[in-house]
């Protein structure tokens, strides 16, 4: 059997598509690309003859080899993807870049940070992204850092600090300064802590001094420090084995921790949470042990996430905005001649688990 050759079929281009259409190449890639440029009507005219003609669309290759820009921001998160997507703080971050970036017409790839210390798997998003913003402090060695920083591209840092650098956070220490100062009016006997990652041992533990010196600079460290601030102005002791490190903000690290410090002799009447997951864990462990909140027990956390303020009793707080924080930091990075960095306001909520 003689085999007849094909026929290949040239794939339309975006410069055929005009010349057929009779307009321009800006017109037909605006009618995909940017839809605010043309009118309804001229748009779905272009959309219903393109698919006339099976054409899908200008090719994302194409146009990088033309601009330089892909249209994609690499984020890359402390944290796994799955727990950065379910965790509030992270989460509504996200939310507040998204806004931001669906209005100018740009995409996010999400990076785990633990994923940017392989090699094959970093030159596939170096390649596909202009620029990255870095949310936390990303690796504790900063290797990862250092990574991004070869690249040369726009980086915006976010809850976290690099000179040259533009940044965006919230003042740690000073908010945990504020909700500290205003627990601890209440002159508490016995006063604990329920700390969030201060150091990386992968299981709750208590601190030790060593502990504390050898931390590297995190928000964890600038909330201690902001305890630490208000319990010296206070006049109060803390030994060091009354402050627990949790090493994940989940439920069941809260509340393994929570119950451990509430079963210690003599029993907290302050404890002071690191965040709100752990906050909302030692509150229903405080009332699953027939504890009175705050008669027996005073709990604050810090985030301000809504779950603390629809819980009978509700819980005092910091709220730091995060959707805020995520508009904020895409803004900066579709500025690209703004190398500010900014600290965002927070809010203490007082709730009734310390009134």
């Amino acid at each position: 059997m003689i085999k007849m050759p094909t026929r290949k079929i040239k794939k339309l281009t975006i410069k055929d598509v005009a010349r057929i259409l009779e307009v321009s190449t800006a017109t037909v890639s605006n009618a995909f690309n940017r839809p605010d440029q043309l009118s309804e009507a001229l748009r779905e005219r272009i959309l219903k003859e393109c698919k006339k003609l099976g054409y899908v669309g200008p090719s994302a290759a194409g146009r990088y080899l033309r601009t330089g820009r892909s249209g994609v921001v690499g984020v890359v998160l402390t944290d796994s993807l799955s727990y950065s997507m379910s965790d509030y703080v992270a989460s509504h971050f996200l939310a507040g870049l998204a806004e931001v970036f669906d209005e100018a017409h740009l995409n996010m790839l999400l990076l785990s940070a633990r994923d940017m210390d392989q090699s094959g798997r970093q030159r596939q998003h170096e390649s596909m992204v202009d620029g990255y913003i870095a949310y936390g402090m990303i690796t504790a060695d900063g290797r990862t850092y250092e990574h991004l920083l070869r690249q040369q591209k726009r980086l915006i840092v976010v809850d976290n600090h690099i000179e040259g650098y533009p940044s965006i956070n919230v003042d740690n220490r000073g908010a945990a300064n504020e909700i500290a100062r205003y627990a601890l009016r209440h002159k508490p006997q016995n006063l604990a802590i329920l700390g969030l990652r201060v150091t990386s041992f992968p299981r709750i533990s208590r601190l030790t001094q060593e502990d504390i010196d050898n931390a590297p600079d995190s928000i964890s460290i600038d909330r201690l420090n902001g305890y630490f601030d208000a319990i010296k102005e206070a006049g109060i002791q803390l030994p060091l084995d009354r402050i627990w490190n949790i090493p994940l903000n989940t439920h069941r690290w809260a509340y393994q921790a929570a119950r451990e410090a509430l079963n210690t002799v003599p029993r907290p009447d302050l404890l002071l949470c690191m965040s709100d997951v752990i906050a909302i864990a030692t509150l229903q462990t405080a009332l699953q042990m027939g504890l009175r909140v705050p008669e027996d027990i005073r709990i604050v956390g810090f985030d301000g996430i809504p779950e603390t303020q629809n819980l009978h009793p509700s819980i005092t707080t910091v709220h730091q905005y995060s959707v805020e924080k995520g508009r904020r930091a895409a803004r900066m990075f579709l500025e690209p001649d703004t190398s500010e960095s900014l600290i965002l306001p927070t809010e203490l909520l007082i709730g009734e688990s310390c009134p």
